[in-house]
């Protein structure tokens, strides 16, 4: 790390060390609190974005930081920053770490401290699994003692190096959307977690639900680690006409709500059924957060508003927060390429004001 990166991280750890969140983030409920109040109060209702520079090795691209001084601006204060180990390594090898990569996650979490946005940093593809072509990976998180390893090995350089600076501005988000077994998954949790707090007993660890972030992981509550759910329910909605889910193109043309469906039918009391289950996970004080949300761009725009909405104020109600897939992109707010939308100029960008105006309106 260059001299004036280091110096960089002393500073701000040493500003924000007296506003360190605890590294577990269980709340307390009080026996007295009223039905009617949020379940989920252990942290903060986080609003905002994914941003994806370091989402895979084929797309990697620098940091913006007109990016995070818009999101400000804007009305929002969190980001989650999904990446691929493969970025830092060379090669094969999972031991041998680049160090340039490493400077662009410094300056988002430096952006992140100057416009007083919390960073979120995620293993989209960690050693051993990747929901997207997971079958890449020389060997498999959930079952080999080698992939646990490497992937313990590389949340040690992650709490090394960001050691200090506060879990009100940095969390870690340990491994995108598991699909393994329960045991499996409270195997890495436990591990990576316990490698986490090992070097820097302060960080706050977020988890994304089993079967693609959908379902909370009660086993793990000893732990005190937050946990992350989705917002895409249903995919008829969020993917349709995604290539990587609606891949043969045969999802139906989405209505909302789907008042014709049967087996497969989806309104907001199935919603509020499915968010049920984080409302209680959150009433033991774990806090929760939505981590992924929003719908591609194929869906229509009237659809998106409607269903987002009925999302939006079901998980306000829980106290939960939100963050879109997308800030620019095809899930986003800028430059999103959806065919039905109204745009307005943006510092040279198309805005899209109704998703936008939707989103603050849960400010």
């Amino acid at each position: 790390m260059s001299s004036d990166r280091r110096q960089f991280l002393k500073i701000i750890a040493a500003g924000a060390a007296g506003a360190a969140l605890p590294a577990q983030v269980q709340g307390s409920v009080r026996p007295d609190e009223p039905d009617a109040a949020p379940a989920q109060t252990a942290l903060p209702r986080w609003r905002g974005f994914n941003l994806q520079y370091l989402f895979t090795a084929g797309r990697y691209s620098d940091p913006v930081e007109d990016d995070f001084r818009w999101i400000r601006d804007l009305g929002f204060d969190f980001i989650r920053l999904p990446m691929s180990y493969r970025i830092w390594t060379e090669g094969d090898d999972v031991y041998k770490i680049k160090e340039a990569p490493f400077e662009n996650i410094d300056r988002v979490v430096e952006w992140g401290q100057k416009y007083k946005i919390h960073t979120s940093l995620n293993f989209h593809r960690g050693p051993g699994y990747c929901i997207n072509r997971g079958e890449i990976e020389p060997f498999n998180l959930w079952k080999d003692k080698e992939a646990l390893d490497a992937f313990c090995f590389h949340w040690d350089i992650f709490a090394k190096r960001y050691r200090g600076i506060s879990s009100s501005s940095v969390s870690f988000d340990l491994i995108n959307e598991p699909q393994s077994a329960s045991d499996e998954y409270e195997r890495v949790v436990r591990a990576a977690t316990g490698t986490i707090r090992a070097a820097d007993p302060k960080r706050m660890v977020i988890i994304d639900g089993l079967k693609t972030g959908n379902e909370p992981v009660p086993e793990v509550i000893d732990l005190g680690v937050g946990q992350s759910c989705r917002g895409y329910i249903p995919a008829g909605i969020s993917h349709y006409r995604a290539s990587w889910v609606d891949n043969k193109s045969t999802f139906p043309d989405p209505v909302w709500p789907d008042t014709q469906g049967t087996t497969h039918r989806w309104d907001r009391q199935r919603l509020e059924e499915h968010y049920g289950k984080w409302a209680k996970l959150a009433k033991k004080g774990i806090g929760v957060h939505c981590g992924e949300a929003g719908a591609y761009n194929k869906t229509p725009h009237k659809v998106v508003l409607a269903w987002l909405r009925d999302i939006l104020e079901i998980l306000t109600g829980h106290g939960i927060g939100l963050a879109l897939w997308n800030f620019r992109g095809p899930f986003g707010i800028i430059d999103s390429g959806r065919k039905d939308a109204a745009y307005e100029d943006f510092h040279g960008h198309k805005l899209d004001r109704r998703l936008l105006d939707l989103l603050q309106e849960f400010a």
